[in-house]
């Protein structure tokens, strides 16, 4: 993490503990770890930003998976899909070129001791975090499971472009478009989980919570990361998923279970979860008031919100790929929104915009595989350009709406080939 970054998100985590300090509906409990934050941070003022404290000293040392330099690029203690490693790929994304976003390092959690806590006002009773409602890995995984594909994106993806296209440099992790990926995911409904747990009709807000280490960023503790969901959006779609591909989550995928949240961003789709709060009254974190929220110009002064999917399209080539001038090829991508299905793409090579050919078994699914031909006219550089529109009439612009932290990028990407 950069030290802007580091600055940033520590002048957003002061307001937001400043904040959860005057209100009367927190606990003394959490009080006193606010007290020890705010503390934590009167002595880090006048002091330069630091590094997230959390994460281990290394090469990729919180990635558990090898890191294939064919398949994923190392960036910043995350791995980034390379594009090209998908190509004659078939609908999901291998377990072993999945992207691994982690906020600190993947942990190694025991399946047999591992448990699921549920609490709050919004189950019957009133459970609390001391005394919760649980599941353990075997009776989770004998309720009844659905499987189902869906995509999970980082809500920074595509931040790169922000500088390399639109001369707008943002702070964070400098994504090109390989922070995304479509799994088919196994587990149990998050509905049915609830239900068993005892919501209640008064239920609003439902906060899932990982188990990986606390978030420590410009000197702050933010604690385990968790972010919020409205409880419609949990009793929809939303998924307590166990397996991954086939096969049992993989650590860096959130072993032995993750929330899966489709359409929405990342961040909403917690890794290793462990604890899941219900509540009759809305719940907040620094995850969905002082980071992953729409902040700067045209913005409302607390942040816009940022939760839905934006659309992308991505070639499945290299970065500067090298092609054979006066040979036509077949150009593959995808396209995506968390919207809904993609209805249509088109391809510029240079000459215009015409419609690419969808891959006709994908239609209606989290993501959309398209083709066309091009033959590179001569020797040179070239650019090619995808853009993509979702059937809600969601598109892409030439340019992406800028945002202090990087979110949610839109534009159409121009991809550098050289035709040899």
């Amino acid at each position: 993490m950069s030290y802007d970054e580091a600055d940033h998100d520590a002048r957003r985590a002061r307001q937001w503990l400043a904040g959860q300090a005057r209100d009367p509906g927190v606990s003394r409990t959490e009080l006193i770890a606010l007290g020890t934050a705010m503390s934590a941070l009167a002595a880090a003022d006048g002091r330069e930003p630091v590094a997230l404290a959390a994460e281990p000293v290394g090469v990729d040392p919180g990635i558990v998976k090898p890191l294939d330099p064919e398949l994923l690029t190392p960036l910043d203690g995350n791995a980034e899909l390379r594009w090209e490693a998908m190509a004659g790929q078939g609908y999901v994304v291998p377990n072993d070129r999945f992207f691994v976003r982690n906020h600190t390092h993947t942990p190694r959690i025991d399946a047999g001791t591992w448990r699921l806590r549920l609490y709050g006002d919004g189950l019957r009773g009133g459970p609390t975090r001391d005394a919760p409602v649980e599941f353990d890995y075997a009776t989770l995984r004998a309720l009844p499971a659905v499987e189902l594909p869906a995509l999970v994106e980082c809500a920074g993806n595509g931040r790169h472009f922000f500088a390399s296209q639109q001369d707008t440099p943002v702070s964070g992790v400098q994504w090109r478009l390989g922070g995304v990926g479509v799994a088919r995911w196994r587990g149990v409904p998050l509905a049915t989980v609830l239900r068993h747990a005892g919501l209640t009709a008064d239920a609003v807000d439902v906060m899932p919570e990982g188990l990986d280490p606390p978030y420590v960023t410009g000197g702050v503790d933010l604690g385990r990361v968790r972010r919020p969901l409205p409880v419609g959006k949990a009793l929809d779609d939303v998924l307590l998923a166990y397996e991954m591909n086939g096969v049992p989550l993989p650590a860096d995928h959130g072993f032995p279970v993750r929330v899966v949240v489709p359409g929405w961003i990342g961040i909403s789709s917690i890794k290793w979860v462990g604890a899941i709060e219900v509540s009759t009254t809305p719940l907040f974190s620094p995850w969905n008031t002082s980071l992953y929220r729409m902040f700067g110009p045209g913005q409302p002064a607390d942040g816009g919100p940022a939760d839905t999917q934006s659309v992308k399209s991505a070639f499945e080539l290299p970065w500067d790929a090298r092609l054979t001038a006066g040979v036509e090829t077949t150009l593959t991508g995808r396209s995506w929104s968390g919207a809904g299905p993609i209805d249509r793409v088109e391809v510029d090579t240079g000459d215009g915009w015409r419609p690419a050919t969808l891959v006709g078994a994908d239609r209606g699914g989290p993501w959309q595989r398209w083709s066309t031909r091009w033959c590179p006219p001569a020797a040179g550089r070239w650019t090619l350009r995808a853009r993509a529109v979702d059937v809600t009439g969601r598109g892409q612009p030439d340019r992406a709406g800028v945002n202090d932290l990087g979110y949610l990028f839109d534009g159409v990407v121009r991809h550098p080939v050289t035709a040899v």
